[in-house]
């Protein structure tokens, strides 16, 4: 007996064994990530991914006419995100990517719209496929792929743009004007082009909803003193701040804000407030702000069933809710990818491009659709419909989606001082 029971774990050892063999010898799909890893629009997304990627690989990989391949995740660091970084150090970074790294696909960035714009003609020069998931808010990256498809069409977007943005703030800015008599805007933005362009889009916009709006205030990166402009706010009987800041020290505009109690309603897209954390950052002081996060998902919400299934893994594994801008988009870009493999039966990219064109997937944040001359993800308020985006409020130490009506955890508030 105990020869036959030896011969027996033998016996296990060796399939044991073997089966281990047999998966290293399956050569993985890589995917590269180029990502600013320094900053939440780099390091978010690259958690998304690790998350998406171990889901799969437990699952069996992707199935590709038959045989399961595991993903290979590598990340390089664009530094695209940094105060005087080239975007030619971004563009060096992606080759690299492609030439050393032999991936066989590139999701994320480069962040920077810049540099991300500028990555467009290099993965059409190697023909590798790619899904920008964070930053590069620029309408301009879709508009080139429809214009000249055949160039472009390498390159997906997963995310929303800065176009339909802005016509989401404007509905709940119209809202507040007929729930509350809120139409005195004050403009206060970064000192960085996008910014300042964003503040004078929406300046423009609300003017011709018949808003007021009373000023476009420009604070140099690193300013830590606001009390200047939110004084003139006071002064002026500002109802809407409306921010557009991706410096940490605009927190320090919130806390001021709150020390002053001025009667005007903060919104805007502002990366310091996106995180968890924000709050108690801001000892309670940045409560009641108005945060455009793009995708829903970023936060807990009720979308799809898959949204709180997100969450919470991603809670597990990272200690912590999903950070922001980047983060739900990047996870699904990594589904997307697999579903759209295994749909083309092959990596081939004329075949993944021609299945990424045809996927339709309800995701994280809604119906997961390309437009397919475009291939810019297709927005709807309504996740049955396409890609839902999400707009919350803080309220308390919790982020609560406000926006769109459809899938609305609750709704704005106004601070005591307001009311």
């Amino acid at each position: 007996m105990k020869v036959i029971r030896k011969m027996w774990m033998i016996f296990i050892l060796i399939a044991f064994l073997g089966v281990g063999y047999a998966q290293q010898k399956v050569k993985p799909i890589v995917i590269g990530a180029p990502l600013s890893t320094a900053f939440l629009y780099g390091w978010a997304p690259e958690r998304a991914m690790k998350l998406a990627v171990e889901e799969i690989n437990e699952e069996g990989g992707v199935n590709i006419g038959g045989e399961k391949r595991p993903l290979r995740l590598e990340v390089i660091d664009t530094r695209d995100l940094e105060p005087g970084v080239p975007v030619s150090e971004a563009l060096l970074a992606v080759e690299k990517l492609i030439l050393e790294k032999k991936v066989d696909f590139l999701v994320g960035g480069p962040v920077r719209s810049e540099a991300a714009l500028a990555s467009m003609d290099l993965v059409s020069k190697y023909g590798k496929i790619q899904i920008i998931t964070t930053g590069c808010l620029t309408p301009l990256l879709h508009k080139r792929i429809e214009e000249n498809y055949e160039k472009y069409k390498y390159t997906f977007r997963n995310t929303s743009h800065a176009g339909v943005m802005s016509q989401d703030f404007m509905t709940v800015m119209e809202n507040l004007k007929n729930q509350y008599g809120l139409k005195k805007i004050i403009v206060m933005v970064q000192d960085v082009e996008h910014a300042r362009k964003g503040g004078e889009i929406i300046a423009k916009m609300a003017r011709e909803r018949g808003f007021e709006v009373l000023d476009i205030k420009i604070y140099p990166t690193g300013t830590t003193d606001y009390s200047v402009g939110l004084n003139e706010a006071k002064n002026k009987g500002a109802q809407i701040l409306f921010l557009w800041m991706d410096m940490p020290e605009s927190a320090i505009l919130l806390k001021q804000w709150a020390e002053m109690k001025v009667k005007a309603l903060p919104m805007g897209f502002v990366c310091a407030a996106e995180q968890p954390g924000f709050y108690k950052a801001t000892g309670g002081k940045g409560e009641y702000l108005i945060v455009h996060v793009v995708n829903g998902g970023n936060v807990p919400a009720d979308i799809t069933p898959w949204t709180m299934k997100f969450v919470k893994a991603y809670e597990k594994k990272w200690g912590l809710e999903p950070e922001g801008y980047g983060t739900s988009s990047s996870y699904m870009a990594v589904y997307q990818l697999k579903a759209a493999i295994e749909k083309a039966g092959t990596l081939e990219t004329g075949k993944v491009i021609k299945a990424l064109e045809e996927l339709d997937l309800m995701g994280v944040y809604g119906r997961m659709r390309f437009d397919k001359r475009s291939h810019q993800i297709i927005p709807s308020h309504d996740p049955k419909e396409g890609a839902v985006p999400c707009i919350f409020q803080w309220q308390g130490e919790r982020r609560v989606q406000v926006f769109p009506e459809s899938v609305a955890r609750g709704k704005i508030l106004l601070p005591p001082w307001m009311r």
